[in-house]
């Protein structure tokens, strides 16, 4: 990456809460952010409040063409990327028996498949710069086996994990990193409103800091992952928990 370009993200999920967190503390950094989410009007309306620094896409990054759409037209359009965050993700809260296989196929897709597509696909331009950053947001569920999340929910991020683990491993020595975050209880909707407030009371008594995660306090994290002074910084994933689980 040359001094004189300014950096260009990718972030997925962007139109939810903490998609848009992430997208604005990149913009605050000197980034400009190509949006994707799959819910398009949500995405155009967060693009009207972040204003010209960002672009947004309509993508089902769990659909392989549809991503290898997307990342030909963004380096058309907008150049090479310097980082990707992969924050795109749905949760269940289903356990084993109660997890259909069509539910199975969704998470995984969206949570595992589309951060493995969006890499393959924008590594080539990294490599060819020799700098680059890939944040994986990962969860405490991959650590716990799930205290509320469901079981394919559990299984999609702890395969994130290990893709953290083996892309960092692959382009280490070519000045890309690649890390993920692992939060714990957000709030956002899969906290706010997929959890009962009975769940919710119950986990506040749980967690050491008793309170919940901000969105801006994880987007930080991505931020300074996502910054020239984590170089050193790979095949790593971070807590975000507030205590809940420490190692």
């Amino acid at each position: 990456m040359t001094a004189e370009r300014q950096r260009l993200s990718v972030v997925t999920g962007a139109a939810g809460v903490l998609g848009a967190a992430v997208t604005r503390q990149l913009i605050a950094d000197g980034h400009r952010v190509v949006m994707l989410d799959v819910a398009g009007d949500r995405l155009q309306e967060k693009k009207s409040e972040l204003g010209a620094a960002v672009a947004a896409m309509a993508v089902d990054v769990g659909d392989p063409e549809a991503v290898e759409w997307a990342c030909e037209r963004i380096r058309n359009d907008h150049g090479p990327v310097d980082t990707l965050v992969n924050n795109a993700g749905i949760l269940s809260n289903h356990k084993a028996e109660g997890t259909t296989a069509e539910e199975w196929r969704r998470l995984m897709a969206v949570n595992l498949d589309g951060a493995f597509y969006l890499a393959r696909a924008l590594l080539p331009d990294m490599r060819r710069q020799r700098w680059g950053r890939i944040v994986n947001v990962c969860s405490l569920a991959m650590k716990s086996g799930g205290l509320t999340a469901g079981t394919a929910y559990t299984v999609s991020k702890g395969g994130l994990g290990a893709l953290t683990f083996s892309l960092a491993r692959e382009v280490a020595a070519e000045g890309i990193t690649v890390n993920g975050v692992a939060p714990a209880y957000v709030r956002t909707p899969m906290v706010t409103e997929q959890l009962t407030a009975v769940q919710r009371k119950a986990l506040l008594r749980q967690i050491p800091v008793h309170r919940f995660c901000e969105p801006e306090e994880v987007a930080r994290l991505i931020a300074f992952l996502a910054s020239p002074h984590a170089g050193f910084i790979t095949g790593e994933i971070i807590d975000i928990n507030g205590g809940l689980h420490m190692d």
